[in-house]
This record gives structure tokens, sequence and C-alpha cells, in this order.
């Protein structure tokens, strides 16, 4: 069990960051080859595990130099049945990799957590089938069956909480919930939305949000949005309503392009990183639920830290 999964700090009002967009970062700024962005196949060998170490340590000490929390989200994120057999793995060597990918945040924790910055481990999903598109549409139990296996090895390692990234319809969110459930780990909830603030399948962020909470007797510990920009959510957050209060936090995209323009892009847009702390602070004062701050497609520690400089009164010297 993991030493925060009784009680989640960012549950408790600590304000928190997590990293940045750990695969965009990887392909184009380090250019590394991550076939069907799985980076999670970087923990196969020595060269690989040093990589992502250095890669959670930069925002480990971000998170002490300004005394801001740290969730971290395991490389993971493609680490599940469908994808590792598009890699050729197999899921005795999955089990062992989502495990792995979990002591590696331990071991960060370990050397760079202190009791102003806490390092909360976060075992990520993702979807079945791509981040973008709905395809392949499951139905809740569906989901919850394929979704289970990976949440089962986390159970086996001490995270905090599990997230899932990047969702993109109602049915496998209440499926993964339901698999969380099972075996007693907090679980966070991350829609991702187009240009207008919608899910891709069409619902409004609220109505997804609702159902979720129905379905599964308010199962997620909190909801956040992800893989999206400021400017295609910030209209939502304005607006008010008892729904917000469910979201908890926002790890939004350096770009304002769409999904579909990101996805045929051959190069990456960083967009302005000052730009983006101003928005990620703006959204924290504005919605007072939301506690966990950062970066998704083509963001890093610049991103990251202009977050940390807007949170703080004042950089430090």
């Amino acid at each position: 069990m993991g030493i925060y999964q009784q009680q989640l700090p960012q549950l408790n009002g600590l304000t928190c960051i997590t990293d940045g967009g750990l695969e965009t970062d990887m392909i184009f700024n380090k250019n590394l080859n991550l076939p069907e962005f799985a980076a999670y196949s970087l923990l196969q060998n020595e060269e690989g595990y040093a990589v992502l170490f250095d890669y959670y340590k930069d925002y480990a000490q971000l998170a002490r130099k300004y005394k801001l929390g740290l969730v971290l989200e395991t490389p993971t994120w493609r680490a599940s049945a469908d994808w590792a057999r598009k890699l050729g793995d197999s899921q005795s060597t999955l089990r062992e990799l989502n495990i792995a990918a979990v002591e590696l945040i331990g071991h960060v924790r370990d050397e760079f957590a202190t009791s102003e910055s806490p390092i909360i481990i976060s075992g990520n999903i993702g979807p079945r089938g791509d981040g973008y598109t709905p395809e392949n549409l499951m139905s809740a139990q569906e989901a919850q069956n394929y979704h289970l296996a990976q949440i089962e090895s986390f159970s086996e390692c001490e995270v905090d909480l599990i997230s899932a990234l990047t969702l993109n319809y109602v049915d496998e969110a209440i499926g993964i919930t339901q698999a969380s459930l099972r075996v007693n780990i907090p679980i966070c909830i991350a829609f991702t939305v187009e240009t207008d603030g919608k899910l891709p399948t069409g619902e409004t962020l609220e109505a997804a949000i609702k159902a979720v909470d129905e379905a599964t007797d308010a199962g997620p510990v909190y909801y956040m949005i992800n893989c999206a920009h400021p400017s295609h959510f910030s209209h939502l957050l304005s607006k008010g309503g008892e729904w917000l209060k469910r979201l908890g936090g926002i790890r939004a995209n350096a770009s304002c392009m769409s999904h579909e323009e990101l996805d045929n892009s051959e190069v990456l847009d960083d967009g302005h990183p000052g730009d983006f702390g101003k928005e990620l602070k703006a959204i924290h004062d504005q919605t007072k639920s939301i506690t966990v701050l950062g970066g998704c497609c083509g963001t890093d520690t610049r991103h990251i830290e202009e977050i940390c400089i807007n949170l703080s009164k004042q950089a430090p010297l």
C-alpha cells in the first residue's frame, strides 16, 4: 500500500505540480524512439531506466525548490494488453514492467521527497484505444475486465493513487473506476476534451462526470482534464456549478491546436511556457478545488517551472 493512499495530500489542500508531457519530451526533445508512444518500454534496459530517472528527478527538484507537492505518473500510459501485444510483450513481462515503473518512482521519492514536498506515486493508465479518437468502444464491464490486470499489478506495489489519463468516453471511465474500487486503490479520472470543451464523443464534461459518479457512487476521488489547452475548457470553469467541486486537477497541453492538428503535426508545438504558467495559475485561483497542476503534450520542465513561479509570491533567488 502506498504511504499516502489513505490520505492524499492534494485532497487536504496541498498544491501539487505534476511532470510534463513524458512521451512528447522523450520523442521530440530527447530524440528517443517510442513505438506506439509506449514509454514503459524504456524500463527494459539500464539506459532507458536512467533516462526516465533523470526525467522524473528534474520535476522532483522543482517541487523541492518551490516547496510544492508532486504527483508523479508512472510511464505506463501504454502498459496494457492491446498495446503490449503490438509491441511483442507478454502479459508476464507487462506485469513486471508495471511494477518496475512504480519502483522507479519510489526510488525518486526516496531521494528527493521532503515533508514540504511530498511525492505522490500515481499508477498511470491510458485508454485501450487512441487517446484522441474514440474507437472500439467498450461497455463499462468490458472496460473493467480489460484494465483490471494493470490495476492489479499496481495493487502489488506502493502506489498512492491510480490516474486514468486521456479518457474520451464515459463507459471506459466507469469500468476503470470499478476495477480500481475492486482492489481498494483511490482513482482519479482524467477526461480529454476537444476545442469546444466537450468530450470527443460529444458529451459535456459536466455530464460525463455526473454519469461516472452516478454509476460508481462517486467512486473517483477527483477528476482532471488532461491533453487539452486551457483555451479549450476555461470557459467551462467560469460558468461555475456544483460539478466543478469534483474537478481536482489540470494537465494541459502546451499547444492550442486541436487533437486532429496535433495528430498530423510532424513538429512539436511547445507553445509559450510563460503564458502557460499564468493560465494554469489563473485556473487554480478561479477553481479552488483544483490542487493539481501540470502538463501534457508539448510541455516540459520549462512549462512546469512557470507554473511554480506563478504559484509562488516571488521566484526564489
